[in-house]
């Protein structure tokens, strides 16, 4: 029973190590051929030009309610207490609308991420599918991973910039 045993763990072992060395590994540097691409180099200054816009209407908003802050401020002792709560009112609205400029503006950068980037990933994942099936890779794995304890095997990083056309 006991030679059983061994034999089926060595069975075991030689099968484990065979398919292991049947299948192909290679890693990608998602990072750095997402950076070398032309089309994520313009979607990244799109994304900031739409960002700078939006951050440009917040500051505006945000100056003005401090202009009529200092203004109120310096008015208060000359008005009587129902319109100095009246002004704290409006100020109090001027913030409410503020702060909702600013979830509208963080919702709509990442809709507009969405929308920019989508296609560059799809692309990219189109060109990391065709080298993985051109090199008979079985897993493709992007290089940057902090899963990564070993690291072995081809590098596609090369293949997908080519297969992109980029250098």
């Amino acid at each position: 029973m006991k030679k059983l045993s061994v034999l089926f763990a060595a069975v075991i072992m030689v099968v484990s190590v065979s398919m292991a060395k049947a299948q192909k590994f290679a890693t990608v540097d998602v990072m750095g051929v997402l950076n070398a691409m032309p089309e994520k180099k313009k979607a990244d200054a799109d994304i900031k030009t739409f960002l700078d816009t939006k951050q440009s209407e917040i500051k505006k908003k945000a100056d003005a309610g401090q202009a009529k802050l200092k203004q109120y401020t310096d008015e208060a002792p000359k008005k009587t207490a129902d319109e100095n709560k009246a002004r704290e009112a409006e100020l109090q609205k001027l913030q409410e609308e503020i702060g909702q400029m600013q979830e509208k503006a963080g919702k709509d950068l990442e809709a507009k991420k969405d929308v920019v980037f989508g296609p560059i990933e799809k692309k990219l994942n189109d060109a990391i599918e065709k080298v993985a099936k051109a090199n008979g890779y079985e897993f493709i794995m992007d290089a940057n991973s902090p899963a990564f304890v070993y690291r072995a095997g081809a590098d596609a990083t090369a293949a997908v910039k080519k297969e992109l056309g980029i250098n």
